[in-house]
């Protein structure tokens, strides 16, 4: 009852607060005064009522010392401060405040006629910085006694366990006890150091390690596990995720270390798990003064700039300060979106946003030739198998012809660097889609000789959470209550994150000379239908009992398996652990640009036929039949003489 009203009346009135608070500085601080006094009189052996004769009589003087300590304490901002989740820097702040008011007080008794004894002056200035500041830590403590005697009681909190008892482990063992509105309690900590272990952390007990996980869950009722390393290694990340999900309780995970060190973190920071933490891939390290060196203060253009790559290299780019970055894209929604988000974050940049096709080359000419850009990353692409199948001019118009137009725009007005996006589809493609961005990667080849610009192409697989891909499908059919839909049992795929990829991408630009085709580490393998099931048990479901998968047979065009590199490419090291160069092919551009001519021509036609038999002419590794493409295509060399 007494809790209630002091929580509804005190402790979320500021006003209040503060007037108290005030009220109470007042009476410490001239009862402070009466105690010097007794301390120092007493020992003279003056009686009881000598001293408060005394004390009444340098009364007046007593007062105005009062309002000099509440004036300094005030301009300190001792009433400003949340004093229930007062630390440190508050109580330091107090101590200068009490300090710099007992100077001014000092000061005041030597020149003064009617002055306060210097002793009663300095006695008086201990007391007070001990109960003013012993005020205010009780105001905390009284908070955390009331919040605590409404968790223990309230049977609605949630259990939390919390892995890790270092500085991150702590913020987040304080930042749920300050936070009762979010119905949690913390019942205990685990962590690796067996030094910690049987101590306390604000109250809860380092109960093991992480080896006592499933013992504690159980003990304990653990109901959500939050993991609080903000440096944990991704391999050990998955496995603690995975022991958790076999325990059914919810998992949770805060933010990265340099989110702590910005000082961003709150707990409304701790997130759920995602499928990235699953892929277990570690942190990219880049040479950022390596990027900085062909980006800072550069002009950049990103076509496709509002797609997922694309804006995702936007994000990352402007990091390295460019003079400009030039966004184009055909999709002027998903341009508005990126060009507001950077406008929002980086209000200084020199951003331009523009609308228009890599297919026309009037408006690219248009481009090129106002802006002058000096580095280009193309990332403007059809790329979703299925419907390239359906509409597979439509894959040559964009992504072949496209490139061809971006590519001799960036050649005629010599810009400096030259980024194709590619895919790992475009090794021994079996659908229109890969063969035409193996194409792409043909023609940056073939131009890179003609040219004063370095082309070069990067070419890595699946980016988890892209428009379209299989992570947004899957959690849009676990919303639904299943099915969740794949297309073979066996299927696999080569997955890395947007930001990853993108980060990858810059980084190989680093090492760019032309002509080269960059291959991105893309760890091992991941079968689809292993990612389903984690999907739906994220979701806090069991696979084939509350969400069924469905396996639907493999679509035309579809591998069973990527591959990221062909035969006849080889593997170079780069610098990057992450990054390794393809042995450069060399094309004829004038027998490659008549081939696409003849490309075009068909396509304008439609004639969906004639336009595959020719696609396979140009690219040798281009196999319809499945079985027919995973057999290394040995003959790659040989066949594309045709255009060298």
């Amino acid at each position: 009852m007494i809790s209630n009203v002091l929580t509804k009346y005190v402790l979320k009135n500021r006003k209040a607060k503060v007037g108290i608070l005030l009220l109470l500085d007042f009476f410490l601080i001239i009862f402070s005064y009466f105690l010097s006094y007794i301390f120092r009189f007493y020992l003279e052996y003056m009686t009881f009522n000598e001293i408060i004769t005394y004390f009444i009589g340098n009364f007046n003087r007593i007062i105005l010392a009062t309002i000099i300590y509440i004036t300094v304490l005030a301009i300190f901002k001792q009433y400003n401060s949340i004093w229930s989740l007062a630390g440190v820097s508050e109580l330091s702040k107090g101590i200068i405040a009490v300090t710099v008011a007992y100077v001014l007080n000092a000061i005041l008794s030597l020149v003064s006629t009617n002055r306060i004894p210097i002793m009663v002056t300095t006695l008086s200035a201990i007391f007070i910085m001990v109960s003013c500041n012993g005020l205010r830590l009780s105001w905390r403590i009284l908070r955390r006694a009331i919040i605590f005697n409404t968790t223990i009681k309230n049977k609605n909190f949630k259990r939390v366990l919390v892995i890790g008892a270092g500085s991150a482990g702590a913020l987040v063992v304080r930042e749920l006890s300050k936070r009762p509105e979010l119905k949690k309690r913390v019942v205990g900590i685990i962590d690796d150091d067996k030094q910690k272990l049987g101590t306390y952390i604000d109250g809860i007990r380092i109960l093991g390690n992480r080896y006592d996980i499933k013992q504690i869950v159980y003990e304990k009722d653990v109901e959500e596990v939050v993991i609080a390393i903000a440096n944990l290694e991704k391999k050990t990340l998955k496995e603690l995720i995975n022991e958790c999900k076999e325990l059914k309780v919810q998992v949770k995970i805060m933010p990265g270390l340099n989110e702590m060190i910005d000082g961003k973190f709150s707990i409304d920071s701790i997130r759920d798990v995602d499928v990235n933490d699953l892929l277990g891939r570690e942190t990219v390290k880049l040479d950022y003064s390596g990027i900085a060196d062909y980006l800072q203060e550069k002009i950049v253009l990103v076509t496709g700039g509002g797609g997922s790559i694309g804006s995702e290299l936007c994000r990352q780019i402007v990091r390295f300060n460019p003079k400009q970055l030039i966004i184009l894209d055909i999709y002027e929604n998903n341009a508005y979106e990126i060009q507001m988000e950077l406008k929002r974050n980086y209000p200084e940049l020199n951003l331009v946003t523009l609308i228009g096709s890599v297919r026309d080359k009037v408006r690219l000419e248009h481009v090129f030739n106002q802006y002058k850009p000096q580095v280009v990353f193309h990332a403007a692409a059809h790329k979703h198998v299925p419907l390239m199948e359906d509409s597979p001019c439509e894959a040559i118009k964009n992504n072949v012809m496209g490139t061809l137009n971006v590519a001799e725009a960036a050649s005629k007005y010599n810009v400096e660097r030259f980024v194709l996006i590619s895919t790992d589809k475009a090794v021994n493609p079996t659908n229109v889609m890969g063969a035409s961005k193996r194409l792409c990667e043909m023609i940056i080849q073939a131009i890179n000789k003609e040219s004063k610009t370095d082309f070069v192409a990067v070419r890595f697989g699946n980016v988890l959470g892209s428009n379209g891909s299989v992570v947004p499908l899957f959690k849009k059919q676990i919303a639904k209550g299943g099915p969740v839909t794949l297309t073979h049992k066996e299927i696999t795929r080569f997955f890395m994150t947007i930001p990853e990829a993108a980060q990858l991408v810059l980084q190989a630009g680093v090492y760019a000379k032309g002509g080269e085709i960059f291959v991105l580490d893309m760890g091992e393998p991941v079968k689809i239908y292993d990612l389903a099931k984690n999907l739906i048990k994220l979701s806090g479901f069991e696979p084939n009992k509350d969400i069924e998968i469905e396996v639907t047979g493999l679509r035309p065009g579809e591998k069973l398996y990527e591959e990221l590199l062909m035969d006849e490419e080889g593997l170079k090291n780069t610098a990057h652990e992450k990054i390794f160069i393809g042995k450069p092919g060399y094309f004829n551009l004038v027998k490659l640009k008549k081939a696409i001519s003849r490309l075009m021509y068909i396509s304008s036609k439609n004639d969906m036929v004639e336009l595959r038999n020719t696609l396979k002419s140009i690219v040798p590794t281009y196999k319809e039949n499945i079985e027919e493409s995973t057999s290394m295509a040995k003959e790659e060399i040989a066949a594309t003489t045709t255009f060298k």
